[in-house]
């Protein structure tokens, strides 16, 4: 699901700054990381891939913008080598920025992970933020430990005139209080995009949902654009649905595909198989959706009102009782928004199904 998993084995132990602190009552949120977005790659054997350029989506070349009243691109300091820490330590340094350090645990593969990226990056592995010298730190850890991250980086923080940001795509700014009260402005910057172990996306075209204190978001506004991504406002309540979207656009679209190899065993496709043959019809899928929108982009037995065809499927899927349900449950939702004749009919099958 393209979620970063930060050193898993010291759950519940963990301090970024040598000293263990709780956070504020009511900070810690439940649930775990997940990055969203979609990456559409054309596989040839499985391995290599080469990004599309779908929709007339093109890369921006990125520029070099500054902050007021700074010479130059203000360093930055990442706090966890995950998935989206390692993309967005190497996009940075692509894009101009120099990486100052890469904040860690004093234990576990957290510190050893951020000593590679740090090789990496040109930057310092470190675990205190006293060693912090950075204009800009941005947490990139697991939802679940922000809070408690931004508690003990707040030990030992210069925080004046400083800028602090999350990547979590549900939680708000607010969760970086302890940061700004030492003098930091906050936001969350989240980008709309996939991030899991053996690809490295590039961020050019990439939506970023921001929302923070009004000079963080002045400056994560630039580095986004200076990473060639588009910068959007979002506000404080909306987080949790902006991040079921992202939710529905890439995790449960694997999960559906995940589906989608079980129903080809029943027509005797093996899994790899299947994923090579499905990646032609997947691709024009995507690439019609972008240039079509929804529903001049949808084919198949509903938008025909092929009522047997459909009767046939479930009849089929009785040996898959989970694709059976996801199928069900997809169908309905295209007699709720896509085009389709035989609605009447349509449903009352799927419901009798569906009970």
């Amino acid at each position: 699901m393209g979620q970063d998993r930060d050193g898993e084995e010291n759950q519940g132990k963990k301090s970024y700054s040598g000293r263990q602190r709780e956070p504020p009552r009511g900070l810690v949120p439940a649930g775990e990381r997940v990055y969203t977005g979609f990456e559409i790659l054309r596989q040839e054997n499985f391995q290599h891939s080469e990004q599309l350029s779908l929709c007339g989506v093109r890369s921006r070349k990125t520029g070099s913008a500054m902050l007021p009243g700074m010479a130059q691109n203000p360093s930055v300091s990442i706090v966890g080598a995950g998935n989206l820490g390692t993309a967005l330590a190497v996009a940075l340094r692509e894009a101009g920025y120099r990486i100052e350090a890469l904040v860690a645990r004093s234990r576990g593969n957290s510190l050893a992970r951020a000593g590679r990226l740090a090789k990496l990056a040109g930057a310092r592995a470190v675990v205190s933020s006293d060693e912090v010298k950075a204009g800009i730190l941005w947490l990139c850890v697991p939802d679940a430990e922000i809070a408690r991250a931004a508690v003990s980086l707040a030990d030992g923080f210069r925080g004046r005139g400083k800028i602090a940001l999350h990547s979590s795509g549900a939680l708000g700014s607010e969760i970086l209080e302890p940061l700004r009260k030492r003098g930091a402005a906050v936001a969350s910057v989240h980008p709309l995009m996939t991030f899991v172990r053996g690809s490295r996306p590039s961020l050019a075209g990439v939506s970023f949902a921001i929302e923070g204190d009004p000079a963080a978001v002045r400056a994560a506004g630039r580095i986004v654009r200076d990473l060639g991504g588009e910068p959007h406002a979002i506000s404080r309540n909306q987080k949790t649905a902006y991040h079921a979207w992202g939710t529905f656009a890439s995790p449960l679209l694997t999960a559906l595909l995940a589906t989608t190899e079980e129903v080809a065993a029943l027509a005797g496709v093996r899994k790899k198989a299947a994923r090579e043959r499905m990646l032609p019809i997947l691709l024009e899928t995507v690439k019609n959706y972008g240039k079509l929108g929804a529903a001049a982009g949808f084919s198949g037995p509903i938008i025909r009102g092929d009522v047997e065809t459909v009767r046939r499927h479930l009849k089929v899927l009785r040996a898959a009782p989970v694709p059976r349900q996801v199928y069900v449950a997809l169908a309905q939702a295209a007699l709720e928004y896509l085009p389709a004749k035989n609605r009447k009919s349509l449903r009352s099958l799927l419901e009798s199904a569906g009970g």
